[in-house]
């Protein structure tokens, strides 16, 4: 065998030698796949999936899993701050470990939902924001906050500012913003103080770690607000903050069917703007942020909200509330009253007071869906004329429209329209017509204005493609305003004007302006993004931002649909109430079903499509007060019910509770019977009359009354809480009310009843009907609280006077215009020791900013302010309640005056 060996022998290499290139190489294989990875990174497309950041560091059993401290089980279940609020979702326990929170199932409800105790919640270390610096300016203070752990939703803000400031001895403001970046804000006038509270009537302390925010009142040390009690969130799409509340007295939150003080047993209220018959559990029309809280000593305060994208308000029974929205920024007031009237007024200051109406907006309305013509409508007028029933206005839906479309009337079966207007006129009678948003594109070229108009000034909202977005309202396909568009402000007045020329109507109503949409978002539906899919989406009806409206990543001028979707109705309101000023020159008169803090500056609203029933007519009283702390006043219910056919008992007694609604009007549904008051039996009939001519009677009190709102914030229907906050037993009562601070309304409810129970707080109360009786059986005097049984036969509704008042009333007749001329008649109602005050407001009517101009007279019964209005003023009869012995005489202006004693104690 040949064995060949190498021309030279090899050497034993260097050990030392070997490593290094051995190193070397898989250095440059490392950077090659680096390099290689760049490159592809490089040339892939980003995700379009949510970033979710990894959960912060917890302990971990020695399995790996996720180890639940003790302290989880001893937070009590009422102070259980929900970890997984996505709706929709049955939560387990690994799902709830995910995110290193408590779960212990509730032996007391069967899942963890939306009304029970959350299986999942917070530990009571759960990270949060830390308040790293705090430092003081000319209004307060203003802080730095850092998170140091990513939560659960994507884009987690890390660092916060945190602004405080002492605005008023009774108001605080907090902002908490993004410092780096500019975010959404709510673009309504607030105002700016520049000058620091000089004695508030609250103390601030602040929590380093987890940040937390305490406000106390002064007084008594009451802690109105604790953001302590829950971790604080802010990430692009999903902000939370929880407080305590001092008692589980809240109301406001509107808007909402329910009973007027507000469950804190679990209880989740949605606040998106919708289309919908109104139901319990379900956001509704109108978005309101606001709530008015009692305290354990009678004293109140609120806690106004500023933020007007989709949220949800969680209430607890610790008592606590959590608002969790999924844009703009943490923009809250704290109004500390101390009573609620005062509260109510201080919110009003922020948001603005409601405008003083045109007179005749407080006399009584007629309308339906489904007159069909105009030969109908005149003679449902001509009808209530030839029976004596008072009428101030007539409405039309929109069967008045040529095939739905706005700014049109049907010049075959409307052609009297015009013409009836006119007659309205000279009877002093008024006209009020619809309008919805969605205007038609489907017309031919030139043949529409309002289309062919809009779409040359670009004022409609498009779509994220930057395309007028199409949806399909009564007309087919539709086009929306841009209401944010100072040029869409421009097109609306020019539109009405045009109309007003054919038909000149004196009032508009705004239905729709949700936006409502009978499509999802658009023909063509919306795009698959973060905008129309958040990371959480509140409890809205329909389960998406665009059901049954347009997309929420439409566009508009100042921003995107998704942040000012709920704004919709207010922007509306704002250019009709605009419009109408030029047109008539006149207050204008403004009914809108959508709403929005400030709505009461330019519009009334009513309580949307009720159903013929007598739960609505109960639940209409909680609706009424509700938008009272609102700031709007103006508001009503659609008497004897819009949907379904009433019966003729439902409709008097619900005629009887309207009388007393702020906004007074009866409306009907396409193809129900009918109902107005001359549709029924004379019986029947008579006793509508009755109430209706009540109402009339009491005008110049009402008138007052919206005076006082118009100035100073006060309520025209007043829950009793507010004039009794040391009563506890008035906090839930909804089922009656007052008209300011003295008349008290006690309607029947329920069928079948011929009495009533009310609930009348300590002092003295006079039966308002008594003064035509002779006996004393007649004269409810009441000395201390008491719930008593009241005769209520079906011609009669329960009204009694507090004492210590004096209500102006007057003559009624069939139209405010008539009845103002009438000599006034003053009913006093004398306090224990014989006092007795009270005050009427009065002007023209219809002129704009009488009380700015000094155009009015104010009389208390000696007058503060003349005018030469109070040259139209004459008092005809006086009567007194409680005079407890006859006098020998009674002098009026040093003469002596006829009068009556009767021995129920009334001359």
């Amino acid at each position: 065998m040949n064995i060949k060996l190498p021309l030279l022998p090899q050497s034993r290499r260097c050990s030392i030698t070997v490593a290094l290139l051995t190193l070397g190489g898989l250095i440059v294989v490392l950077f090659g796949i680096w390099l290689l990875g760049t490159i592809f990174w490089l040339h892939t497309p980003p995700s379009t999936k949510p970033h979710r950041p990894p959960p912060p560091a917890v302990a971990k059993s020695p399995n790996g899993t996720w180890l639940q401290p003790e302290s989880c089980s001893q937070i009590p279940e009422a102070w259980r701050f929900d970890c997984y609020p996505e709706r929709g979702v049955v939560v387990t326990e690994e799902m709830c470990h995910a995110r290193n929170c408590c779960f212990i199932q509730s032996s007391q409800t069967k899942t963890s939902g939306r009304n029970g105790v959350p299986w999942c919640f917070y530990t009571p270390d759960y990270p949060s924001y830390e308040l790293v610096s705090i430092t003081d300016t000319e209004m307060g203070k203003v802080g730095k906050l850092l998170r140091n752990k990513k939560t659960y939703y994507p884009k987690d803000i890390d660092a916060l500012q945190v602004e405080v400031l002492y605005e008023e001895d009774n108001r605080l403001r907090v902002k908490i913003t993004d410092p780096a970046e500019k975010r959404y804000e709510v673009p309504i006038d607030v105002p700016v103080v520049q000058k620091k509270a000089s004695n508030p009537s609250y103390t601030v302390d602040f929590i380093k770690e987890p940040f937390g925010l305490i406000v106390k009142r002064t007084q008594t040390g009451t802690v109105l607000l604790n953001t302590s009690i829950a971790p604080l969130f802010y990430a692009d799409q999903f902000l939370q903050m929880s407080t305590s509340l001092p008692s589980r007295f809240i109301y406001g939150l509107g808007e909402h069917r329910s009973n007027f003080l507000h469950d804190v047993q679990w209880n989740t209220l949605t606040m998106w703007a919708r289309d919908v018959p109104p139901m319990e559990l379900t956001n509704l029309y109108g978005v309101h942020p606001f709530y008015l809280s009692m305290e354990s000593d009678g004293m109140a305060y609120g806690f106004f909200m500023l933020n007007s994208n989709a949220m949800d308000v969680a209430l607890q029974p610790a008592p606590a509330i959590t608002w969790r929205m999924i844009g703009g920024i943490l923009d809250f007031y704290i109004f500390l009253g101390p009573d609620p009237s005062s509260v109510i007024a201080q919110y009003l200051d922020v948001v603005g007071k409601p405008a003083m109406p045109i007179f005749w907006a407080l006399g009584y309305h007629l309308c339906r869906w489904g007159y069909k013509s105009s030969d109908k409508t005149w003679n449902v007028v001509k009808e209530m004329r030839n029976n004596g029933i008072p009428q101030d206005v007539q409405w039309n839906d929109i069967d008045y429209m040529d095939h739905a479309l706005d700014f049109t009337y049907d010049t075959v079966n409307f052609s009297g329209l015009p013409e009836l207007v006119k007659d309205l006129h000279r009877h002093d009678q008024h006209y009020v017509m619809i309008l919805d948003p969605g205007i038609s594109n489907s017309q031919l070229p030139g043949s529409y204005w309002p289309f062919d108009e809009g779409m040359k000034r670009g004022i409609f909202i498009n779509d994220s493609n930057g395309d007028v977005l199409i949806g399909k309202v009564w007309p087919g396909l539709t086009a929306f305003p841009d209401f944010s568009n100072p040029d869409t402000h421009e097109w609306w007045y020019q539109n009405l004007k045009r109309f007003h020329e054919k038909v000149p109507f004196d009032g508009v109503w705004i239905d729709m302006n949700e936006p409502s949409n009978f499509f999802d978002g658009s023909l063509n539906g919306c795009p698959d993004n973060e905008l129309e899919n958040p990371p959480y989406t509140p409890g809205i009806l329909g389960g998406t931002l665009k059901a049954k409206t347009v997309c929420a990543s439409a566009r508009q001028k100042i921003s995107t649909h998704y942040n000012i979707h709920s704004l919709y109705g207010l922007m509306e309101a704002k250019a009709t109430e605009s419009a109408l000023r030029k047109i008539t020159d006149k207050r204008p008169f403004v009914i809108s079903r959508s709403t929005f803090p400030s709505q009461g500056k330019y519009s009334g609203h009513w309580l949307g499509d009720n159903r013929s029933q007598w739960k609505d007519l109960a639940t209409s009283i909680p609706g009424m007060l509700t938008f009272n702390i609102l700031g709007i006043p103006l508001i009503g219910a659609d008497i004897c019910g819009f949907g379904g056919s009433t019966t003729e008992e439902l409709c008097v007694r619900w005629t009887q509770l309207g009388a007393f609604y702020p906004f007074s009007r009866n409306h009907n549904s396409i193809d129900e019977q009918d109902q107005e008051p001359t549709a029924f039996s004379p019986a029947a009939r008579t006793a509508m009359k009755e109430a209706i001519l009540l109402r009339y009677s009491l005008f110049p009190h009402l008138y007052t009354l919206f005076h006082h709102a118009h100035i100073s914030g006060r309520t025209v229907a007043t829950p009793l809480l507010f004039q009794f906050p040391n009563d506890e037993k008035t906090y839930g009562i909804d089922k009656q009310f007052l008209w300011g601070k003295s008349l008290l309304v006690t309607p029947v409810l329920e069928e079948g009843r011929d009495y009533v129970v009310g609930y009348f707080p300590e002092g003295l109360w006079y039966d308002f009907h008594t003064v035509s009786h002779k006996s004393l059986d007649t004269l409810l005097v009441i000395h201390i609280s008491l719930t008593i049984s009241l005769q209520a036969p079906k011609d009669k509704i329960n009204l009694h006077l507090r004492e210590g008042s004096v209500i102006p009333t007057q003559r009624p007749n069939t139209t405010l215009w008539v009845s103002s001329g009438q000599p006034l008649n003053l009913i006093v109602s004398l306090s224990e020791d014989g006092l007795a005050k009270g005050d009427l407001f009065w002007d023209d009517g219809e002129t704009l900013d009488t009380y700015e101009k000094d155009q009015y007279a104010y009389i208390y019964f000696t007058v503060l302010h003349n005018h030469e209005e109070a040259t139209y003023i004459t008092v005809e009869t006086v009567s007194f309640y409680g005079v407890k012995t006859e006098p020998e005489n009674v002098t009026v202006n040093s003469q002596e005056a006829a009068f009556t004693y009767h021995n129920n104690q009334v001359i």
